[in-house]
């Protein structure tokens, strides 16, 4: 792992778009745009993940404390991160 969390993420993604990991980790980060709703994400959904894709949850959450969720980084990583998504 790196010490950029998104690019890690971005990483999970264009190993299998459509795994349980990368379609949580997808969610998270959508759901950490939306400050004002509270960035609410289901918890219970870390379970569909390994030890190490957790970590990189826990990273994600330190990331948008920080005020990461925002700025010109962030919105190149969604917009890839949408991109393969939407690919598959």
């Amino acid at each position: 792992m790196s010490d950029d969390i998104l690019a890690d993420i971005i990483k999970v993604i264009e190993a299998d778009a459509h795994s349980a990991a990368a379609l949580t980790l997808y969610a998270m980060v959508n759901t950490l745009e939306y400050e004002n709703a509270g960035c609410l994400f289901k918890l219970n959904k870390l379970r569909d993940m390994d030890a190490g894709q957790r970590q990189l949850a826990y990273r994600l959450m330190e990331l948008m404390v920080a005020g990461g969720n925002s700025g010109e980084a962030w919105s190149q990583a969604k917009a890839r991160m949408d991109q393969l998504v939407r690919a598959g």
